[in-house]
């Protein structure tokens, strides 16, 4: 299962995705790919990703900083995303959120 947790307060923002969604085979797991194209989107949307901590490993990507109003609005997209996608699977990804403004 994709375990997506998300705090944050006014500025700040911590977006933590761990694990594989274990829809299908490996490397044909569409809901795992969905994922990484709507996270690698958002991470290259953002307007200067050097001002965050940016940690990618494999099947874990931390992103934690104080956001601009347009990284703001881009991360906020991000995580609609990524609901939708739990919304139709339940048993594949987790989204959590905690601390919310």
């Amino acid at each position: 299962m994709v375990k997506v947790t998300i705090s944050r307060g006014e500025k700040f923002i911590s977006l933590h995705v761990k694990g594989h969604a274990g829809s299908g085979p490996f490397n044909h797991d569409l809901v795992c790919a969905s994922v990484s194209s709507i996270l690698f989107g958002g991470l290259n949307a953002l307007a200067n990703p050097k001002d965050y901590n940016i940690k990618i490993n494999e099947g874990d990507v931390l992103l934690e900083g104080d956001l601009n109003s347009h990284d703001k609005d881009v991360l906020n997209v991000v995580i609609i995303q990524l609901k939708t996608i739990e919304e139709s699977y339940p048993h594949n990804i987790k989204v959590v959120e905690k601390g919310l403004d």
